[in-house]
C-alpha cells in the first residue's frame, strides 16, 4: 500500500514540470514531508474550463482517501487512500474514476516500514523506509479523483463539494520490494498525457499504461522513526537513520 508520501516541490515548480495551464496562486499548500491520509495533496488533472469548454491541464489541491460518488458520508474516504490496478478499472467505488476522472499525484518518494522484532531488552517496532527514484526526479503516481456532494448542503454552497483521490498501486520492485510488497505505480512521462486525457477511456489501453517504469532505479534508506507521527514533519525526516535504534 502507500499510506505516506513527501510533496515538498512548490506549486510554481509543479506547474513548469508538468506543463500546466491552469492554476489558482491563491491555493498554496505548504511543503510536507508527510503526507498522510485526508490531508491535501496536489494532483494534476485535465478537465474542460467551466466557461469556455475548452480542456485544460490543471494543478488543483485534492483530499487524499477517495469518497465515491455514491457514498452517504465522506468518512468513508480514509479506507480508499490507495487502489489496486490489477482490479481499479473493475471495483464499485473506482470503475467511474477510472473510466474519466484521473490524475498524477506529485511526490518525492513514499515511505513504507518494516517490522523490526524484540531482540533482548529492546521492544519490537517499525522501520520506516524513505523510497524515492536514485536520480532525485519527481515521481507522478498514477491517481483517480472523484466528485462527492453533501446531500445536507445546498448544492449552490461550495462546502456541498468534496473532490478527493486515490493512489494505485501495484506489486512492489527492486529496493521497494525488499521492504514492503506493495507500492504506488508512477507513471512514464511519455504516458502521462494519455493517462490524463478525459477522452480516453477505453479501460484496456488505459491498463497498457500502468507498467512500473521505475523498475530497477529506486533507493530505500531508513529514516527516523519521528515519520511514524503523522504530526511530525519537515526536511529531517528524510534524514537517513542507522537501522537497529528506535529513537525519534
Amino acid at each position: 500500500m502507500c499510506g505516506r508520501y513527501a510533496s515538498t516541490r512548490s506549486p510554481e515548480d509543479l506547474v513548469d514540470l508538468f506543463h500546466v495551464d491552469q492554476w489558482n496562486p491563491e491555493q498554496v499548500l505548504a511543503p510536507n514531508y508527510n503526507v498522510a491520509p485526508t490531508d491535501e495533496v496536489w494532483a494534476v488533472l485535465e478537465a474542460a474550463d467551466r466557461e469556455t469548454g475548452a480542456v485544460e491541464r490543471q494543478l488543483r489541491p485534492l483530499r487524499w482517501g477517495l469518497v465515491p460518488f455514491w457514498a452517504k458520508s465522506p468518512n468513508v474516504g480514509a479506507k480508499m487512500i490507495n487502489a489496486r490496478v490489477e482490479t481499479v478499472h473493475e471495483k464499485p467505488a473506482y470503475r467511474r474514476a477510472f473510466a474519466k476522472r484521473r490524475c498524477l499525484l506529485p511526490a518525492d518518494g513514499f515511505y513504507e516500514w518494516q517490522t523490526v522484532p524484540a531482540t533482548g531488552t529492546r521492544k519490537a517496532y517499525k522501520q520506516p523506509y524513505f523510497i524515492s527514484p536514485e536520480d532525485g526526479q519527481m515521481m507522478a503516481l498514477a491517481g483517480l479523483y472523484e466528485i462527492w456532494r453533501d446531500p445536507e448542503r445546498d448544492k449552490d454552497d461550495p462546502a456541498a463539494w468534496w473532490t478527493t483521490c486515490t493512489v494505485i498501486t501495484t506489486e512492489a520492485t527492486d529496493a521497494a520490494g525488499r521492504v514492503h510488497p506493495r507500492m504506488p505505480l508512477a507513471l512514464d512521462p511519455a504516458d502521462q498525457a494519455s493517462w490524463l486525457d478525459p477522452a480516453h477511456e477505453n479501460p484496456d489501453e488505459l491498463r497498457a499504461l500502468l507498467t512500473s517504469p521505475a523498475g530497477g532505479h529506486l533507493d530505500a534508506r531508513a529514516v527516523s522513526t519521528a515519520v511514524n507521527n503523522v504530526r511530525n514533519n519537515g526536511p529531517h525526516l528524510l534524514d537517513p537513520a542507522e537501522t537497529g535504534s528506535s529513537g525519534s
